[in-house]
């Protein structure tokens, strides 16, 4: 977050322009763009290379919680371990789906039981999970190329041997960078004989934190709101160096005209990466727990009943039993009568405990059955509402009921799911954080270190939302848009001192990036399997 500045849409499509056949993602630490990328690259008929650059920890186990020096107190601080001693960098890629589902295994015990200051694994995690992996040395930041800065040749020998025995001998390579860093050259001759030792292959790689080169200044200002610096300031964080773009096929063959055969490692490695993401809808409902003897069929169907009989003391009117039957045939056929049996027990749970629940929102509430499961409290005939909004035969995609609990005591209902089904089966739904407009025009004024003033006189011109969106600079720059006119004001501001300018061609260049990710409030996500 902060950091990578390239679009996937502008990435992908630049990649298809060059003619490259696939294109990789290694994000640090985490998988969050992996789906997305995969799914936009197969709209592009580019194939997607699943990976990940890994937080590896120095130490022995993931949950130390020990900074580890390697150097010594003399060690420059870019010469010894990254993180102020808390971790390595390493580079993976998932061969296949198996190697893909171990990435995310590995990576999600690396956040859970890893985490300090990243999300760290260990060696046992490369031991349990290494199957359909492919790994390398790394970056200038990973375990083998610190240790050939420092001096420490049979260390780095050791390590990339263990690695190499872990993933198997055709599955690690040494990888090779050029960004016209010190750094890099220093040890590339280490890292050359490194590779006949142990019998591996080169494989030329570059460091890829925006789309194109005119990108570079966004992508200086991003790490400035990162760090809270400004663009001026002589000791901000930023990248040494050059290049971190995504250079055509031909730009890397130039830069590794010596090094051929790590180009073709690249082409090699994309060959032998074949990955695929599947929805299967329904395919992972979480298992309610039934009385011996049923099914989830058999008491959903007997739920109802005695629903029906408790909203309807007085005898079930015919029109209600008529309708019940026959959502009770559409809910048997989808495969969805395990789905209300879940939801009417974490709901008639919490009201039980005494704590509040709304009467149903959304299409749900056109369900009689639900209504006699207490899911929902609204006679669904009685009001004239339609079963078909919420589910039929025809509908291909998952029905769902909208539930509101009082917030107060919202985490009382997730505690129960979980203790019900399992914290493996449990999860909070991520949530991502974007720069939009506003925020990037503020956010562009202060790394530019111009007062606050200058931010604030041109978002107040900018058009009023519309339901809660602004609109994009993008669009403010579009003839063809339907707001046009309406941002005249702004653009007149914009183009009236190259303050102003200035200020404008940043934020265009950060807008829709992600700033953070967080928890979402009360999205969970069940599953009658393990999550990871």
């Amino acid at each position: 977050m902060l950091d990578g500045a390239a679009r996937v849409p502008e990435l992908l499509d630049r990649a298809v322009a060059d003619g490259q056949p696939a294109i990789a993602i290694t994000d640090h630490g985490f998988m969050f763009g992996a789906h997305d990328f995969w799914t936009q690259a197969q709209k592009r008929g580019i194939k997607p290379v699943i990976g990940l650059e890994a937080y590896l920890t120095p130490g022995t186990a993931r949950g130390d919680k020990h900074p580890v020096r390697w150097g010594g107190p003399d060690a420059n601080r870019g010469d010894d371990v990254s993180g102020g001693g808390r971790y390595t960098h390493m580079t993976l890629w998932a061969e296949n789906n198996e190697g893909m589902h171990n990435l995310f295994r590995m990576d999600s015990l690396a956040s859970i039981e890893g985490y300090y200051g990243k999300p760290r694994m260990d060696r046992d995690l490369f031991h349990t999970y290494a199957k359909g992996l492919i790994g390398t040395t790394g970056c200038p930041s990973g375990e083998i190329q610190t240790r050939l800065r420092l001096g420490q040749w049979d260390e780095a020998l050791r390590a990339a041997g263990e690695f190499q025995d872990i993933l198997g001998k055709d599955n690690y390579y040494v990888e090779i960078m050029d960004h016209g860093l010190e750094l890099e050259r220093r040890v590339q001759q280490d890292l050359l004989r490194l590779a006949k030792a142990i019998g591996a292959k080169l494989v030329a790689t570059n460091d890829l934190h925006y789309t194109a080169p005119e990108d570079a200044e966004a992508h200086e200002a991003l790490l400035c709101i990162q760090t809270g610096a400004k663009l001026a300031d002589p000791d901000r964080f930023k990248f040494d160096g050059s290049g971190y773009y995504l250079k055509s096929a031909q730009e890397m063959r130039d830069l590794f005209a010596d090094f051929p055969e790590a180009c073709d490692s690249t082409l090699e490695i994309a060959e032998r990466c074949d990955v695929e993401f599947t929805e299967q809808v329904g395919a992972y409902m979480p298992k309610f727990d039934v009385p011996e003897g049923e099914d989830e069929i058999s008491w959903y169907v007997k739920e109802v009943d005695k629903g029906l009989h408790r909203r309807f003391p007085n005898g079930i009117p015919d029109e209600v039993q008529k309708q019940a039957e026959y959502e009770i045939g559409v809910v048997t056929q989808k495969g969805y009568a395990g789905y209300y049996l879940v939801v009417a027990d974490y709901i008639n749970w919490a009201k039980r405990q005494g704590i509040r629940v709304g009467p149903g929102r959304g299409s749900g509430a056109g369900s009689m059955t639900a209504y006699a499961m207490g899911i929902t409290e609204l006679d669904p005939l009685k009001n004239g509402l339609i079963f078909e909004r919420f589910l039929n035969p025809e509908r291909a995609s998952m029905p769902d009921f909208d539930v509101d609990f009082d917030e107060r005591r919202r985490d009382e209902v997730i505690e129960y799911i979980t203790n019900k089904y399992g914290a493996d089966h449990v999860a909070r739904i991520v949530t991502f954080g974007t720069i939009k407009a506003k925020n990037a025009i503020k956010d562009a004024s202060r790394v530019l270190g111009y007062p606050f003033k200058v931010g604030e006189d041109l978002t107040k011109l900018m058009p009023a939302p519309v339901q809660g969106h602004d609109m994009p600079l993008s669009a403010v720059f579009d003839p063809d848009n339907d707001r046009y006119k309406e941002a005249e004001p702004f653009r007149e501001l914009a183009a009236s001192s190259p303050d102003y300018e200035k200020v404008v061609a940043t934020a265009r260049g950060i807008e829709n990036l992600k700033r953070q990710w967080g928890v979402h409030a009360c999205g969970i996500i069940m599953s009658s399997k393990p999550l990871a």
